[in-house]
């Protein structure tokens, strides 16, 4: 086995990045496709070297139960190969968590662009505040 953790599903949001998933279990546990097939075989698993490869080959969510054989002859456990199938129920009904997105913060540099511009608009009308409470609302355009 290999020193490094293993992938875990847990990331995976989508079919594609839970494939993308199991195609770096298989890196990480180092076995060819056949390699596999031997491996599910000696556990009891069927799983052909041909369908493995095409599992991985595709974007779309594979059966559980070769999910199932592919994590454990990629030699992890039953407690691992359940994570996997829960991910993998959690796409396929929908309610897998996205991940959030970023929260997007207008730069300083445009906060000041802003208020130059109100001040431009209130000079440029003739009149001058000391505050803000004087200047009308602008519409400032940037690229």
């Amino acid at each position: 086995m290999p020193s490094t953790p293993p992938p875990a599903p847990e990331s995976a949001t989508d079919e594609a990045a839970f494939v993308a998933e199991l195609r770096r279990l298989r890196t990480w546990s180092g076995h060819s496709f056949r390699q596999l097939e031997r491996q599910a075989r000696a556990l009891g698993e069927t799983l052909p070297h041909s369908t493995a490869a095409t599992m991985l080959a595709r974007n779309r969510l594979p059966r559980a139960e070769l999910v199932v054989a592919f994590v454990r002859a990629c030699g992890l456990g039953d407690d691992d190969a359940r994570q996997w199938v829960t991910v993998r129920a959690a796409i396929a009904d929908g309610t897998a968590a996205a991940p959030a997105a970023p929260v997007r913060r207008a730069p300083r540099w445009r906060l000041a662009v802003a208020a130059a511009a109100a001040l431009a608009v209130a000079f440029a009308g003739g009149t001058v505040s000391t505050g803000w409470t004087d200047v009308e609302e602008v519409e400032v355009v940037t690229p």
